[in-house]
C-alpha cells in the first residue's frame, strides 16, 4: 500500500468525522429543552396567574363555616364509613353534572361550571347568606388529576394536590421522557365544551411558555409520541434489515473510494 492509499484513507476518516459531527448536532437539537431561552427571550416578567375553572364531572369538596357552627352543619355533607372495628367520617363531594350544575343543600340546583374557585365561592356565599350570617366557604377539587402516557419513564395518572400543574411538571412526575420521546411533538388532549381537542407542544423551544396548554387542566392527557428511532426499531426485523443495509452501504462506499 502506497502513500496514495493512506491519503485516501485519511480523507475518508475526515469525511466520516464531519458527518458524525453534524449528526450529533442534529441529535442534540432534538433532545435539549427550551433552546434559545437565554439569548432570545426575556423571562424577567412574571407569568399571568393561572386559575383553574370548574368543569363537568369535577368532584368538589365544599365546606361551609360560620360564627354559628350548628347553622352551617346543614350545608356540610358528611358520609359515615363503617370499617371492621371502627367508624370513620368522610366528607362527601358534590359532583358537577353534564350541565355544569351541583345540587346543594337548601339552595338546590346551582351552576358552577365554567367558574373559577373564587367566583364559585362568592356565588355560594351569596346564596348561603340567605340562611346564615357571614358564611365562609372553602372549595377543593377531590379528583384533580392528569394522565401522562407514551414515551415516559413512569406513565400513569397523577393526582394534583395544589390544583395547579404545568406540562413540564407533569413530565417530571412521570420520570421525564425517555430518550426515544419526540420532544418536538407532544400532544395534549383536553375536553372543551364536551368535545375532545388536541394541542401540539414543542418542548425544545421556549415558545412552550406561551402555549394555551402550558398550564394543564383537570383530566388532561399528555401523550409523548415515539421518535423516528423508536419507530424504526419497533421490530427486530426492521432493526436488523436497517443495520444490514447500513453495513453493505458503508462497505461499498469504502470500496469505491479506495478504488479511485
Amino acid at each position: 500500500m502506497g502513500a496514495n492509499f493512506y491519503k485516501k484513507l485519511n480523507r475518508l476518516f475526515f469525511f466520516s468525522f464531519v458527518l458524525l459531527f453534524f449528526v450529533s448536532c442534529g441529535s442534540r437539537r432534538n433532545v435539549i429543552y427550551f433552546q434559545g431561552s437565554q439569548s432570545q427571550h426575556d423571562f424577567s416578567k412574571e407569568f399571568s396567574e393561572h386559575e383553574v375553572r370548574i368543569v363537568n364531572n369535577d368532584n368538589l369538596l365544599i365546606m361551609v363555616s360560620s360564627k354559628n357552627p350548628q347553622a352551617a352543619e346543614v350545608f356540610n355533607v358528611i358520609r359515615f364509613d363503617r370499617a371492621a372495628y371502627a367508624q370513620t367520617l368522610q366528607w362527601q363531594g358534590f359532583l358537577v353534572d353534564q350541565n355544569g350544575n351541583i345540587n346543594f343543600p337548601l339552595i338546590g340546583e346551582i351552576r358552577l361550571g365554567g367558574l373559577t374557585k373564587a367566583e364559585a365561592i362568592a356565588l355560594l356565599q351569596e346564596k348561603i347568606s340567605t340562611y346564615i350570617n357571614d358564611p365562609v366557604v372553602n372549595i377543593r377539587f377531590m379528583n384533580y388529576k392528569v394522565s401522562v402516557i407514551g414515551e415516559v419513564n413512569r406513565p400513569g395518572s397523577y393526582t394534583v394536590d395544589d390544583e395547579k400543574i404545568t406540562i413540564v411538571q407533569s413530565l417530571a412526575l412521570a420520570g421525564d421522557m425517555t430518550i426515544y420521546g419526540n420532544r418536538r411533538n407532544i400532544i395534549v388532549s383536553r375536553e372543551i365544551d364536551g368535545r375532545q381537542k388536541f394541542f401540539k407542544v414543542d418542548i425544545t423551544t421556549p415558545d412552550i411558555f406561551n402555549s394555551p396548554v402550558y398550564y394543564l387542566q383537570q383530566n388532561d392527557i399528555v401523550y409523548v409520541e415515539p421518535n423516528k428511532a423508536r419507530v424504526r426499531s419497533s421490530t427486530n426485523y426492521i432493526q436488523n434489515a436497517s443495520l444490514g443495509i447500513s453495513l453493505v452501504s458503508m462497505a461499498l462506499t469504502i470500496a469505491l473510494f479506495l478504488k479511485k
